[in-house]
Formats: C-alpha cells, structure tokens, sequence
C-alpha cells in the first residue's frame, strides 16, 4: 500500500482545469494615445506607431477644466492600482471559475501576482474579502518580479496543486499598467508608455485524486485541460539591470527602464532554456505543438522566433494578444493560452511551451502536454 502511495505521489501532475482574463473599462489606439497627452515629438510618435500594437486597455488620468491632465502623484497611482488590481483581478477569478466548473467557495488556495503596485496587506487577502472568499483560503502574493512573474507563481502554485491532490488553486496575475509611469521628454520613458496595457488573467489547478485515475473526475476538471509536466528557469546575471524600476527624484514617482538590448539578449539566451526543459522529457523542438510566449514587445517576439526557429504561425497568439492589448506584463501568456483554447485545435497528446521573459533579466518556460 505504502509502495502504490508513493508512485501516485511521484507521477502526480496538475491539470490547467481553466482560464479567465480581464482588463480595465477602455481601450485606447496608439494615435489616440498620442493626441491624448498631446505629444508632437515625431521620435516618440514613431515609436508608438511602430510597436505593432493596434489598441491597448488604460485608465488615463482625469483632465481639469482647461482640459489640460491632472498629474498623479505616486501616492494617487498606488490607490489607482488598487482599485484597478481589485477590479480586473475580481472579473478575471470569476471567468476562470466559470471556465472550470467551479464557485468561489471551491478555492483552497490563492496566489497573486502582481507588479504595478505594493499593497499592505496583500492583494490575495483584499481579493478575499472582497469577494467573498473563504477566509481559511491559503494564500501567498508575488509582488515586484515583472514579467515572468505568472510562471515564477504557476511553478509554486503547480508545486501547492500537487502536494493537495483534489483540492482547487488558482493563480491570479493583475497589472494595473495605467498605475505605473511617468511622462516626459525623452525615448526612456517613451518606448515604456508605448508599450504596456491593463490586464488580469486567473488560472485554475487541479490535481488528479486516486479516484481520479481510476476513472472518476475530480470537480472542475475536464479530460482536454493540459497537466504540467515540467519547469525550467535561467536568470542572465550579465542583464540584471537591463528591465527595472527606479526613482525619479524629478518626477517623485517610480520610472521604469527597458535597456534597448532586452530583445537580443534574450533571444540569445532562449535555446538554452529550451533545450534544457525538453530534453528533460526527451523532446525535440519540433515534438511541440503549441508555442506560448510572452507578448513582450515586437523585437521581442521576433529575436525568440528567430533564435528557436519557430514560424510566424507558432507565434500567431503572442502576436495578436500584443497587437489587440500591448504587453500585459505577467499575465500576458495566458491571454495567448485562452486564445489557443477558444480555436479548438489542441488534441489529446499534444506537447505545448509556456515561455516568458522579464527583469533579472530571467526567462522561465514550461512544459505541458494535453
């Protein structure tokens, strides 16, 4: 009986049993955007129009009666992120529940992500009582890693899910972009405003119970969700500074700073990673089905289509969820997910990565398998 018990625990695996997203009230076009904060500069203009981004989700700052914007203080914008986090990551967890089969007392466990701002007590103990949660939920909060931080929790939340066999996690990526920026004059501040959107996106897991395996399905939990088979991490040390936020003693806010060498850094370093995740499960690239990359940017996209060899179709979810939202920052890789799932061409056996980069600089991925 002891022997059987561990083998079960050995191979046990979480299933994705669902997904759910959100963003805030208005999308903007880049070209509104710019006549918006009246900006004139043709260098700045030609960074946004050529970002490959269509319409992002804001909430832009109030005008006063002059019709000239009202600045937001950093105090002002962590209220904002508050409000906004609270908001989407509310509508994001029901979507995803509703995905899965599942209520809000089904949560046993919950893991927020987030960004965009610092909250005191955490979001994950706000998004509780706001919503109703059970209060004996177990939780933790992910807060400052960027935008790799939805696999750093899906790794931890996986790790959760498997040692609680039947039991319901979720995790749940809020960004509340509109919360975090500073406007002025020059390309730093610019390539950044031009390129982040808000977003939230809740994921659902579930490991199979003994019952399970025989035959009897858990709650929430349908034969077609993906379990994850494995993880794979790689902080480029050399880059540490290349994606970060800092202090703008002018400003009096937090300024956040992408090295315009991020795209091919990281392009370089995503053979390793990948080779690593798959020949851990004797896989080759070409064993994949399905490719899931962080929207990062579009030399983002196309350094890492580039160096793993992937065609533009692989990529086609990456491309369309930066074209329709910007860079959600953590939670952009499973609005790549939930399209893919909304096509209906996944099928039993099907091997898929989830790969993300951010600040470290780090590239994490995962494998799963339909």
């Amino acid at each position: 009986m002891g022997e059987r018990a561990s083998r079960t625990k050995a191979t046990a695996t979480a299933r994705i049993a669902g997904v759910g997203t959100a963003n805030s009230e208005h999308s903007y076009s880049q070209t509104e955007l710019l006549d918006h904060f009246a900006i004139g500069d043709p260098k700045v203009r030609s960074v946004f129009l050529n970002s490959a981004i269509d319409r992002r989700y804001l909430t832009l700052p109030e005008v006063d009666s002059d019709g000239a914007l009202i600045e937001e203080s950093q105090g002002e914008l962590l209220a904002k992120h508050q409000r906004m986090a609270l908001d989407m990551g509310a509508r994001a967890v029901h979507a995803c529940l509703e995905d899965s089969g599942l209520d809000l007392a089904d949560i046993d466990y919950l893991c927020c992500v987030t960004t965009t701002g610092f909250l005191t007590p955490g979001l994950s103990a706000l998004l509780i009582r706001e919503m109703g949660i059970s209060p004996r939920t177990s939780r933790v909060d992910v807060v400052g890693m960027g935008c790799n931080a939805g696999l750093n929790a899906l790794n931890a939340v996986n790790g959760w899910s498997v040692a609680n066999p039947g039991k319901v996690a979720v995790a749940l990526c809020v960004e509340a972009c509109s919360a975090a920026y500073v406007i002025d004059s020059t390309l730093r501040t610019a390539v950044v405003n031009s390129l982040f959107g808000d977003g939230a996106a809740a994921v659902a897991l579930i490991t199979d119970t003994e019952d399970t395996a025989h035959g009897a399905p858990d709650p929430g939990t349908e034969s077609g969700s993906p379990r994850i088979l494995s993880f794979a991490s790689h902080l480029i040390t050399d880059a540490i500074d290349a994606m970060r936020f800092d202090w703008d003693d002018s400003q009096g806010k937090f300024s956040f700073f992408l090295d315009p060498q991020v795209p091919y850094v990281v392009g370089a370093n995503t053979e390793q990673i990948i080779g690593r995740l798959l020949d851990g499960a004797g896989l080759r690239r070409s064993d994949i089905s399905h490719w899931l990359v962080h929207s990062g940017g579009k030399k983002v996209i196309d350094a890492v289509r580039v160096n793993l060899g992937l065609t533009r179709h692989d990529v086609r979810h990456t491309v369309d969820v930066l074209r329709d939202y910007g860079n959600l920052s953590s939670g952009s890789f499973l609005f790549s997910y939930e399209r893919l799932l909304q096509e209906r061409v996944t099928r039993s056996g099907d091997y898929g990565v989830l790969m993300v980069m951010g600040p470290g600089s780090t590239i994490e991925a995962a494998l799963v398998q339909w």
